[in-house]
C-alpha cells in the first residue's frame, strides 16, 4: 500500500517512465504500439521535467504512481498496474488539490473508459471536447474540470 508523497527526484525518472509505460500499455488499448512508442519517446526524453511531479510512494519507498500537474492542470496520472484500485489515484488528486486548491482541470482520452469513469466517479464533470490530442493525433480528448459544491 502506498504510504507517502514525495517530489519527483531524477533518480526515479526510469521508474516513472516503467509505470507511464505499463499503464498505458493496460489501459489506453486504442493506442497502436507506434503511437505508444511516439508518446514514450516524449515522456522518456523530458516531459516529466516540464511538469511538476509528485510521486506516490509504497512502505519500502518505491514509487507506485505519479502526478504531474501545471498550475491547476493536472497533466498526467499515471499507477503503476499492479496497484490499480487501492486508491493511490484518489490520493494523488487529493494531495493536488491541498496544493493547489479545489479547481482542477484535466484533459482525458475519450476512448479511455476506465478513466473517463475514475474522472467523473472523483466529481470532474466534461467542460469541453478537442478532436485532436496535444500532439495533433487524432485522439479526442475531453476537457474535465472539478469544482468543489
Amino acid at each position: 500500500m502506498s504510504k507517502e508523497i514525495t517530489p519527483y527526484h531524477d533518480n526515479d525518472h526510469d521508474t516513472l517512465v516503467d509505470i507511464w509505460y505499463r499503464a498505458v500499455c493496460l489501459t489506453h488499448t486504442f493506442l497502436t504500439e507506434t503511437d505508444i512508442h511516439f508518446y514514450r519517446d516524449i515522456v522518456q526524453n523530458g516531459a516529466l521535467r516540464e511538469v511538476e511531479i509528485w510521486v506516490s510512494r509504497n512502505e519500502n519507498k518505491e514509487p507506485t504512481g505519479f502526478i504531474g500537474l501545471v498550475g491547476t492542470k493536472i497533466e498526467m496520472l499515471f499507477v503503476d498496474p499492479e496497484y490499480h484500485g487501492m486508491g493511490i489515484g484518489s490520493r494523488l488528486i487529493t494531495y493536488a488539490q491541498k496544493l493547489k486548491g479545489d479547481t482542477l482541470q484535466v484533459d482525458v482520452n475519450e476512448q479511455n473508459d476506465g478513466a473517463c469513469a475514475f474522472y467523473k466517479r472523483f466529481g470532474f464533470v466534461q467542460i469541453g471536447r478537442s478532436e485532436l490530442d496535444g500532439s495533433g493525433k487524432p485522439f479526442p480528448l475531453l476537457h474535465l474540470e472539478y469544482r468543489s459544491i
